[in-house]
């Protein structure tokens, strides 16, 4: 396929789907140029990552992370946190109040 921008177009001429194909095939090729840069690194400095040589590879498997799983909370549990919290509300309001009634007189 032939790129707009090949014979001379601009960026603006590209349609969407186009731009994102454009868009998706350098960051690719912006990661596998970084992958080779990193590689260099670690053969070159493999103290600084933990190996003593060239012997062991790197286990580059991302690591899944399992979800926190959240306990349900009853009604009841509900309804006295909501009740505690209507109070604290109270007594903040309150606290206003009295704020606003001295700073009047």
């Amino acid at each position: 396929m032939v790129s707009p921008l090949s014979d001379g177009g601009s960026v603006a001429d590209l349609s969407r789907s186009e731009l994102q194909r454009l868009a998706r095939l350098g960051a690719k090729s912006r990661l596998e140029e970084l992958r080779q840069e990193e590689d260099a690194i670690r053969h070159a400095f493999p103290d600084l990552f933990g190996g003593r040589g060239r012997g062991k590879a790197v286990d580059r498997t991302p690591v899944k992370r399992r979800r926190r799983r959240r306990g349900k909370l009853s009604a009841a549990g509900r309804a006295a946190i909501s009740a505690a919290q209507r109070k604290r509300w109270a007594v903040i309001k309150r606290q206003r109040a009295k704020g606003k009634a001295a700073s009047q007189a």
